[in-house]
C-alpha cells in the first residue's frame, strides 16, 4: 500500500507565507492544464520537448527541429513542471504541500528554490545514469519533491505526519514515514531489475533527488536552525512566532 501524507503538525515559524511551494504547485497545475488543452499529439510534443531523454542529453540521438523546444541540457530544469496524469500530479502536489513549507522556512524562499532545481536536476541526472540510451522522455516533479523530502527528514525528524492506512487517518514520526518511504524506492529498483525504467516509474531519480536533499540542506539552511529535530532555540533569527515554537519543544521534550 503506498505511503501518503495527508498533513504534517509542523507549523512554519519564521516565513509568512511559503510563496515558492504554492508557486511551484502552481506552476505545475498550470501545465498540466495546458497540456490536457493541448491534445494528445501537442500534449506528447511538450513531454518530448521539455522532458528528459537520456539519449538526447549524452549526446547518442536527437529530437527533430520541430518538437526541439530547448537544448537538452536545459529539460534538466523543465521536466518537472509536466506530469503523465491526474494521478502523477496531484500525488506529487499533495507531497509538496505537505513537506515543502517548512523546509522552505528552514531555507528562506530564494535559496529553496535553487535547493529544489538543484535536486531536481540531480534526479534526473540519476535517472540518465541509470539508462542512458534511453528515449523515453521522463517528466515529473517526484525527483525534486524527493530532495525536499531528504532535506525534511533531516530538519524535523520528530514531527508527526498524518496518513492514512487501509482508510484510517493515523499520525505517525516523520523519520518513520520517510524512512519507509525511500525503503519502497530501494525495493522498487531491486524487484524490477529487468525493466530498467521501472515500470514507467524513474525510481532512481527519486533515490538521487532524497540523497541530494540529505546532502544539501545542511548547506541550504539557514545555519541557525537545528538539525535533527534537536530542541535548542533557535538564535539570530527574527520568529513569526517564537512563543509557539518554546511551546513545541517544550511538548517534544514532554514525549
Amino acid at each position: 500500500m503506498p505511503i501518503i501524507p495527508i498533513a504534517d503538525q509542523n507549523p512554519t515559524l519564521v516565513i509568512h507565507k511559503p510563496w515558492v511551494t504554492w508557486g511551484l504547485i502552481a506552476t505545475c497545475v498550470a501545465m498540466f492544464w495546458v497540456q490536457s488543452l493541448s491534445g494528445d499529439q501537442g500534449g506528447l510534443e511538450l513531454i518530448y520537448g521539455l522532458g528528459v531523454i537520456p539519449s538526447t542529453l549524452v549526446g547518442q540521438a536527437s529530437l527533430p527541429p520541430e518538437i526541439a523546444l530547448l537544448p537538452p541540457v536545459a529539460t534538466l530544469g523543465t521536466h518537472g513542471v509536466l506530469h503523465g496524469s491526474m494521478m502523477h500530479l496531484v500525488s506529487n502536489m499533495l507531497f509538496l504541500w505537505v513537506f515543502g513549507d517548512n523546509v522552505e522556512d528552514a531555507m528562506g524562499h530564494l535559496r529553496f528554490f535553487v535547493f529544489y532545481m538543484i535536486c531536481g536536476s540531480i534526479a534526473a541526472l540519476s535517472h540518465v545514469l541509470w539508462v542512458p540510451l534511453s528515449h523515453v522522455p521522463m517528466i515529473g516533479a517526484s525527483g525534486a519533491i524527493s530532495g525536499v523530502l531528504g532535506a525534511y527528514l533531516l530538519l524535523h525528524p520528530r514531527a508527526k505526519v498524518l496518513v492514512p492506512i487501509y482508510f484510517i487517518p493515523i499520525t505517525i514520526p516523520a523519520w518513520l514515514m520517510l524512512l519507509g518511504w525511500i525503503g519502497l524506492q530501494f525495493y522498487s529498483v531491486v524487484i524490477a531489475p529487468h525493466d530498467p525504467a521501472g515500470g514507467g516509474v524513474a525510481w532512481l531519480s527519486h533515490i538521487g533527488g532524497f540523497i541530494a536533499g540529505l546532502l544539501l540542506v545542511t548547506l541550504f539552511r539557514n545555519k541557525t536552525l537545528p538539525l535533527l529535530g534537536r530542541d535548542d532555540l533557535p538564535s539570530g533569527l527574527t520568529l513569526r512566532d517564537r512563543a509557539r515554537w518554546q511551546n513545541m519543544e517544550q511538548k517534544r521534550q514532554k514525549r
